[in-house]
């Protein structure tokens, strides 16, 4: 039994084992498939979270790119649009330059008629001299036949009888002369002046097309230029008026003709430097803006004068030209003060002549309406204001007291005269234009330096703030005759040599004195 026993318990030892060792095997075939498991489903995540990271890479790299595509598209069409606005200008002064050449053309063709004209009536001239040496050399022997004089005699009677009828003979040509350059010569004293102009501009020009923007420092011009020049185009654009920046200390320069633009464009800028924004678009809109202010303006000022002076019943165009006077100077002088003082003086003069004052006041405020628009039309201001004045219902004789302020036409009536004096009136008196003394003393230097020039002057003096000058003569050396030749010499030198406003009253005088003592 013991040996049964021991047998059945080696028996259960070794099943017990075996079951053990079966156990033992199943559990660790579990754990490696579940590591197995494990492995496998790491293994799918990472490729699920690779791939997740290569599609978001995708997404990332597709976005840059369109990014990229549409910067670059928005930047080509900003430099093609760029180009065709410098292609418009680059055609815009092509054609300008097409029109100069044009007008330059006929300028020359007018010239070289002018030219055969004056070469055809050299001719004549030259044809009647020899005219008159003949007829002098046929009464030279009829006087010695039969005068009987002495050859001095006759010599002195003859040269009386030919200073008579040169005197006449050259009166005649002269108003001959005089007539002919009032009816053919407008177009070459046109070129007269723009030449004079060209030559002595330099002097004023910079008080009439130049205004000056103070800036608050120096970095503020770069951003008035703006990114490759964006913002100053726009800026030209819109106002009309070119900005010079250069060298100059915190200050940028407008220049441009038109007064008004140019008030425009400084306010604007004015206002975008306190803001700080300067872009294109804004420009455009302060610019808008601005113009509708200065309208406004520009109509109350006009309103306003002409309530002051009393003068009602102008057309509405003709009162928003005289309120454009508000930003027109002329050396310095406000050129709508100027109209309003004209105004006045006329209406006093008037008063005291027993004329009517209303319409006296009328021409005076008027009399310059021209400088509204005279960097637009060709002409004389007082021309351009008189076609101003009767295009909008003006009377004939307002009209013509605007055209002869400046004797552009010869005047006809009282009223004409008294604009010209209150128009000297308030641009002579003291203060009223400003000049740089350097400019005032070489004006004055100018005008006595030409009348020193000429043969006989013993001295000149400009007077009246050079709008006179006085030329004393040598009487032994001019004759009474030639005092008036010596005269129209020199205006018409001081006319192709000067640029000046208004008129220069030239006074030639000869004077013979003859003392003696009487004694006891």
């Amino acid at each position: 039994m013991n040996e049964y026993g021991l047998l059945i318990g080696i028996i259960g030892a070794g099943l017990g084992f075996a079951v053990a060792y079966w156990i033992k095997g199943e559990i660790s075939s579990q754990k490696i498939k579940a590591a197995e498991e494990d492995a496998l489903r790491i293994t799918e995540d990472a490729k699920r979270r690779a791939e997740t990271l290569i599609k978001e890479a995708k997404l990332e790299a597709k976005d840059k790119l369109f990014k990229m595509k549409s910067d670059f598209d928005s930047e080509t069409r900003e430099t093609r649009s760029e180009l065709k606005r410098q292609e418009k200008r680059l055609i815009q002064k092509e054609e300008n330059i097409d029109r100069k050449n044009e007008q330059l053309e006929l300028r020359e063709s007018e010239i070289i008629r002018a030219e055969e004209k004056n070469k055809k009536k050299t001719e004549e001239i030259q044809l009647s001299e020899e005219k008159y040496n003949q007829l002098i050399d046929e009464q030279k022997k009829q006087l010695e036949k039969i005068s009987g004089l002495t050859a001095e005699q006759a010599k002195e009677l003859l040269i009386r009888a030919m200073e008579n009828e040169a005197r006449y003979e050259g009166a005649k040509l002269i108003k001959k002369i005089e007539n002919e350059a009032k009816e053919e010569a407008n177009k070459k004293a046109k070129e007269i002046i723009a030449t004079s102009i060209q030559r002595y501009a330099g002097d004023f020009v910079a008080e009439r097309t130049v205004s000056v923007v103070q800036l608050p420092n120096d970095e503020m011009k770069g951003r008035i230029i703006g990114r490759e020049g964006r913002n100053i185009r726009a800026l030209e654009a819109e106002t009309g008026i070119d900005l010079i920046i250069d060298d100059t200390p915190e200050a940028v320069i407008l220049s441009g003709f038109n007064p008004v633009r140019r008030e425009v464009a400084r306010i604007s800028l004015l206002r975008l430097i306190s803001d700080g924004r300067i872009h294109p678009a804004r420009i455009e809109d302060v610019v808008k803006k601005v113009g509708k202010e200065i309208d406004v303006t520009i109509k109350e000022a006009g309103e306003q004068a002409a309530f002051d002076l009393g003068v009602h019943g102008i057309h509405s165009e003709l009162i928003k030209y005289i309120g454009q006077l508000k930003f027109r100077t002329s050396y310095a002088q406000n050129v709508l003060q100027h109209s309003i003082e004209v105004g006045f003086l006329c209406g006093i003069m008037a008063a005291e002549l027993g004329l009517n004052q209303k319409l006296a006041k009328r021409m005076g405020l008027l009399h310059d309406i021209g400088k509204a628009i005279d960097h637009e039309v060709e002409g004389p201001h007082a021309l351009i204001g008189s076609k101003l004045a009767k295009k909008y219902g003006e009377s004939s004789k307002i009209v013509h007291a605007i055209a002869a302020h400046h004797e552009d036409v010869p005047p006809s009536s009282v009223y004409a005269l008294l604009v010209q004096a209150a128009d000297s009136l308030s641009g002579a008196r003291p203060g009223a234009r400003k000049e740089l003394l350097e400019n005032y003393i070489k004006r004055l230097e100018d005008l006595e330096n030409i009348a020193n020039s000429f043969k006989g002057v013993i001295n000149s003096y400009a007077i009246q703030a050079g709008r006179e000058i006085r030329v004393i003569v040598e009487s032994s050396i001019v004759s009474d005759e030639e005092v008036t030749l010596t005269c129209k010499d020199i205006v018409k030198n001081i006319e192709e040599s000067l640029t000046f406003p208004g008129q220069i009253k030239v006074m030639v005088i000869r004077e013979t004195r003859a003392v003696e003592f009487a004694n006891k």
